[in-house]
């Protein structure tokens, strides 16, 4: 199973998004505090549509919570790394870690020991970020794609 870790998620509806994006791959969605929203908001049931049943989604008090449900490495996705996300090869159990929509990652969730790597995902010069549900899908996947899309038809 892959992992897909929010760190501080402000916007309801790029959280219910990757609730079905969930449902949809396999992956466990942590969801680490404190959140811009209230689990039971409209917005994020609406995004998420009927998936919320189907899909795994923990919410953690810390990112060290987090990531001690994760037993593979962690991938820091940011704007900031030289590496590529592309040229990650990625192993069932991993986690791939998004930041707050408006800053990313802070220095702490960057420098975590858990983290192996930083990468980012290609984009056009100039530009400053993709939207959050949009990277972790874009991540996500690729990393089942690497993986075989197990389970998936």
């Amino acid at each position: 199973m892959l992992h897909l870790v929010f760190f501080e998620p402000e916007i309801p509806g790029n959280s219910g998004a990757a609730i079905r994006l969930s449902a949809c791959t396999g992956a466990m969605l942590h969801l680490v505090e404190p959140l811009g929203f209230k689990m039971d908001d409209a917005k994020l049931r609406r995004a998420g549509l009927d998936y919320h049943d189907l899909a795994h989604v923990k919410v953690h008090a810390s990112l060290d919570a987090a990531f001690a449900q994760i037993p593979g490495r962690i991938w820091a996705f940011t704007g900031h790394a030289k590496k590529m996300y592309t040229d990650v090869t990625y192993t069932d159990g991993d986690g791939l870690l998004f930041g707050r929509e408006s800053v990313g990652l802070s220095e702490e969730a960057l420098n975590h020991p858990r983290v192996f790597a930083p990468v980012r995902i290609h984009m056009r010069e100039g530009v400053r970020s993709l939207n959050l549900a949009n990277s972790a899908s874009i991540a996500l996947y690729e990393a089942w794609r690497q993986l075989g899309f197990p389970s998936g038809v």
